[in-house]
């Protein structure tokens, strides 16, 4: 993989020390760009997915409910709030929280944390167990349940569907001098921005920028294009994504 000099830490003003493309949906997206901020960075927003609710037929019950993204916590039915909601990671959890859930639990993690969590709180003869996922997604942490002996619902209730370009605000800051990193969240997304910065001819833009990747294969996704360097973070969540800019 490409290396470079270790990045400096933030000095005074935010253009000063660089700006850093942040290619997750909306919502999420600006909560990064508040962290990133923080930091003392010039948070750049551009997402490169859209996420849209999937009509679901849910069950009338189950024993607990089961999240891998954020982006599920819209579709929790009403009789969740009397069961233990699992999250995948402190994100989810505390949107959850938010929403009015109070049994809440985060697996700080990935889908093999998420199963060795409910694993640890639930005895599998608990019941079935509600899992709310995105389109195409949720087969790993399915198959490790199934794995534990429990009964699992799988229900897809959002998808994630690619913007047909490149956002304005990524073409300007890839084309500008300045751009500190590039924070890519999945190998969904890493595989779409791969695509759109070549349909845009803007391959060698990321020469002198970093990429900061949730997991590794996010980061295999990306090494079609020559980076300065390529960074994994040591979790896949957004604190040790944040690390990386430090």
């Amino acid at each position: 993989m490409p290396a470079c000099a270790p990045i400096l830490p933030a000095i005074s003003l935010p253009d000063a020390a660089g700006t850093v493309l942040i290619t997750r949906p909306s919502r999420a997206a600006e909560e990064t760009a508040r962290h990133v901020s923080a930091l003392g960075l010039r948070p750049i927003v551009a997402p490169l997915l859209t996420i849209r609710h999937v009509p679901a037929e849910l069950p009338q019950d189950a024993a607990a409910v089961l999240l891998t993204s954020g982006n599920a916590v819209n579709s929790l039915p009403a009789w969740a709030r009397a069961r233990p909601v699992f999250a995948v990671g402190d994100a989810t959890a505390a949107r959850a929280r938010t929403a009015g859930f109070a049994e809440v639990y985060s697996a700080g993690g990935n889908a093999a944390d998420l199963a060795t969590l409910v694993q640890r709180a639930l005895p599998p003869q608990s019941g079935e167990l509600l899992l709310l996922t995105g389109k195409g997604q949720g087969t790993a942490l399915a198959s490790l349940l199934l794995a534990q002996r429990r009964d699992v619902i799988v229900r897809e209730v959002y998808e994630a569907v690619a913007v047909p370009r490149l956002p304005p605000p990524a073409a300007e800051a890839l084309q500008g001098d300045n751009l500190r990193a590039a924070l890519l969240f999945s190998a969904e997304t890493a595989r779409q921005f791969v695509r759109l910065v070549t349909a845009a001819g803007l391959e060698a833009s990321v020469q002198n920028t970093d990429a900061c990747a949730i997991s590794p294969t996010t980061g295999v996704a990306l090494e079609i294009l020559r980076w300065r360097r390529i960074r994994i973070a040591a979790r896949p969540t957004q604190d040790d994504m944040l690390a990386l800019l430090r």
